[in-house]
Parts: structure tokens; C-alpha cells; sequence
């Protein structure tokens, strides 16, 4: 039987997005599988939390300060991982924004920032992510999409974050498939209703139970529930894992 394990231990990776909610969860479970972990974000975002959490685990991290539309900055976070953590390894994009409007009422900038951040964010942290790997031989990268990639919420008038979400899932798989023989992994994760800041809102309060009722299992994830099938995918437990669209939706799509 080959040798796998589902730890990270001697690996280093860098998580976008991760000051809050499944970013942060994330952040925090790749560094108790032993990984050592840049966490970044926004300038504005508090990573301080994240770092805490990491740092009480007797784990390692190093924040980062970066804007994934930023081509610079992007290239800079990946640059600093491997001059203060060492080669860099793996990698989570998380990062990302949602909001709703009627197509037909949409402000091109309302439609072009999600893009910006949830598309185009993606693909330029990946890029530099890969670069780096593809020096190095190995590597694996997962994507954090959306259930609304796969299908149409009830009730949510959001056609660009829906777009948005598939596209990036069909990067992952267009990446995968470029960087197959290069050593790299990529692959995506979609995540159903999930209890991040976004959702636990008093003025969502109602939608958030329809949410839940909705749901087979009858309840939102927790952020934590997302950082388990993606430290798998991570790990060389999914070493033939590549190019796959990982629905962690307590089975929305069921229906």
C-alpha cells in the first residue's frame, strides 16, 4: 500500500481570505495537520484572531497583507511565504465577496467588483501560487467556489456571484489540467449555506432559516466543516485527486 497520511506536517501554505470565516477556519486546520501557514487578507481585515488561534495550537503563521485584484501584491504574498516559511507548497484561495441585485438592475460596477475579487482574484493568486510550485515540482491547490456554481439559490437574484462561482470551478479544473504533469494538484471545493459573518447577520435572520429548512441535514455548516474536505483535498490522501469540484453542501443539491 503506498504511503499517505492526511497531515500536513513539514508543508507550507498560504490562505487568502483568511481573517474570518471559512478562511479562517481553514488557516487554522492546515496548521493543526502540521503545515506552517501565511494568512492573508485585505489591510483592512483582522488576521489577529486567526494568528492566535494558530499560535495556541503551537502552530505557525505569518500574516500578510494583500489585495488578490492587486497583480503586485499577489505575487509579493507568494514571494514573502517562501522567503520567511520556505517553498511554498500549498495553497487555499478563499478569498471573496457576495451580494445580491436583479440582473436587469445591476450596476456594471456592482457586477464587475465580484468579478474583480471572486474571479479574477482567484486566477492571479493561483497563477502565482503555481509558478511557484511548478519551480518546485509538487504542490496542490484548492479553490474555494460554491454550491451556486452548480445550481440557482431560491430566492437569491445574484447572476453575477453565480457565474462567478462556476467559473472559478471551471478554472480549478482548466488549471488542474495545464499543471497535471508539472507536480500540481488543483482542485476546487463548493461550499452550501455556511455560518460565516455573511450569513449570521440579524437583518438575514429569516433567510438564514430558510437556508437551514432547505437543507437536508436542516442546518448551515460551520466554517470548520469546509476545513476538513480541504485539507483532504490538500493532503496526499487525495494524491489522485485533481480537476474535482467537491460539493460540501449537506446535500442541497440532492434535491
Amino acid at each position: 500500500m503506498s504511503d499517505f497520511t492526511f497531515r500536513l506536517d513539514g508543508e507550507v501554505a498560504l490562505v487568502t481570505g483568511a481573517a474570518s470565516g471559512i478562511g479562517r477556519a481553514i488557516a487554522v486546520a492546515i496548521a493543526e495537520a502540521g503545515a506552517s501557514v501565511g494568512c492573508a487578507d485585505l489591510a483592512g481585515a483582522n488576521t489577529s484572531e486567526t494568528l492566535r488561534l494558530i499560535e495556541r495550537g503551537g502552530g505557525t503563521a505569518l500574516p500578510i497583507t494583500c489585495d488578490v485584484t492587486d497583480e503586485e501584491q499577489v505575487d509579493a504574498a507568494v514571494a514573502r511565504v517562501e522567503e520567511e516559511l520556505g517553498a511554498l507548497s500549498l495553497a487555499v484561495n478563499s478569498a471573496g465577496i457576495a451580494n445580491a441585485a436583479p440582473a436587469v438592475d445591476m450596476p456594471l460596477a456592482q457586477w464587475q467588483k465580484v468579478y474583480d475579487i471572486d474571479v479574477t482574484g482567484v486566477f492571479l493568486s493561483a497563477r502565482a501560487q503555481g509558478r511557484a510550485m511548478l519551480r518546485h515540482g509538487r504542490g496542490s491547490i484548492v479553490n474555494i467556489a460554491s454550491m451556486s456554481g452548480t445550481i440557482v439559490n431560491r430566492g437569491l437574484l445574484q447572476a453575477h456571484y453565480n457565474s462567478a462561482k462556476a467559473a472559478v470551478q471551471h478554472l480549478s479544473k482548466s488549471l488542474a489540467m495545464e499543471w497535471a504533469d508539472g507536480g500540481v494538484r488543483v482542485n476546487s471545493i463548493s461550499p452550501g449555506y455556511t455560518a460565516t459573518p455573511m450569513n449570521v447577520r440579524p437583518e438575514v435572520a429569516e433567510a438564514v432559516k430558510q437556508f437551514a429548512a432547505e437543507t437536508p441535514m436542516q442546518r448551515m455548516a460551520e466554517p470548520w466543516e469546509i476545513a476538513g474536505p480541504t485539507v483532504f483535498l490538500l493532503s496526499t490522501a487525495a494524491s489522485f485527486c485533481t480537476g474535482v469540484d467537491l460539493l460540501v453542501d449537506g446535500g442541497f443539491t440532492c434535491w
